[in-house]
């Protein structure tokens, strides 16, 4: 039996929800993968004991290599603060930047530098969309 208005003797309106029904699983599925998959950035300011922050970015630099997920890693100096250190990071994600926390050579930098640090200062969560080197 063939349907009026029909496609390949399907009823137009079976087609017309078939494909609504598609768009809407398409749709939804690559929102939730973009929100599961956004990169996660991190920036903040680290105070080094008086006189110790080249050592602290010397420590921290020797842990930067062969991080899973680590896009961009950048050690700055605070340009008014001769203690003061900015540490930005861009993960593939924030699963990844957890996962590098447990690396025994992160442990290992923490624990090291953990004596001259004096504390920490501002600490922004961002979610990087592009960039030099992000793509």
């Amino acid at each position: 039996m063939t349907y009026p208005h029909s496609t390949d003797g399907l009823p137009r309106r079976t087609v017309l929800a078939g494909g609504v029904a598609l768009a809407a699983t398409t749709v939804a599925t690559t929102a939730h993968a973009q929100e599961t998959k956004s990169m996660y950035g991190l920036i903040g300011q680290m105070i080094a004991a008086p006189g110790k922050r080249d050592d602290v970015i010397a420590i921290l630099a020797q842990s930067t290599g062969g991080m899973p997920g680590n896009l961009s890693y950048i050690l700055a100096k605070d340009a008014t603060n001769p203690d003061a250190l900015w540490i930005t990071e861009v993960w593939a994600d924030k699963d990844s930047h957890a996962a590098s926390l447990k690396l025994p050579a992160v442990q290992a930098a923490i624990a090291k530098a953990r004596p001259i640090i004096a504390g920490f200062g501002h600490r922004f969560e961002t979610m990087p969309v592009g960039g030099v080197g992000l793509g």
